[in-house]
């Protein structure tokens, strides 16, 4: 059976932030039931997150603060796409604003969805390779510490307490296995 999306009976703005705005959606069901569902929409912004890996075959991790957490985390290098930015430019703007590098190979890998039965937000990670060092200044109050890990050891990464966050895991398992592909379409060329 394929199920439909439900009608939206009533749309309200019930709370409003600096950041996001709720809103509360008056559902009616294929089968007849009636729900109130609250959301927060997306902004309408493309976000990008950075996969970076330097020619040492390392990761460029950065660790800042996580508000969400009052905690600094060890994450990926992330952030907003600015108006006319593509989504290549914001992650070469990012990775230069938070880790110090620039990148000359940024490849598209996938949109991810963030919670989507409670958000409207999405997130696209990216591979960022061909790596220069090359400084702007960012919108952090302190700039994030820049931490290398070899992408050989990347399940030890993931699976230890320091690297928690989800989007950031997955983004890094969608590269790995991008990676992985190449190399066997060169391997199949080769042969």
């Amino acid at each position: 059976m394929v199920m439909g999306v439900p009608e939206i009976k009533a749309l309200r703005t019930i709370a409003r932030s600096r950041l996001f705005r709720i809103e509360e959606l008056d559902l009616k069901f294929a089968n007849g039931v009636e729900r109130t569902y609250e959301r927060l929409p997306g902004s309408g912004r493309a976000a990008v997150m950075v996969v970076a890996i330097n020619d040492a075959d390392e990761l460029l991790l950065i660790r800042e603060y996580a508000a969400g957490f009052h905690e600094m985390q060890l994450t990926l290098v992330k952030g907003a796409v600015d108006d006319g930015e593509s989504l290549e430019e914001a992650a070469n703007r990012e990775l230069k604003e938070e880790a110090g590098f620039g990148a000359r190979d940024i490849r598209f890998i996938k949109q991810l969805n963030l919670a989507p039965g409670h958000m409207g937000f999405t997130i696209n990670v990216v591979l960022a390779r061909d790596l220069y060092p090359e400084k702007l200044p960012g919108d952090e109050p302190e700039p994030p510490e820049l931490v290398r890990w070899p992408l050989a050891e990347l399940d030890r990464l993931t699976i230890g307490d320091e690297f928690r966050e989800a989007r950031a895991i997955a983004g890094l398992y969608l590269a790995r296995h991008y990676l992985d592909e190449q190399r066997l379409q060169q391997d199949n060329a080769g042969a």
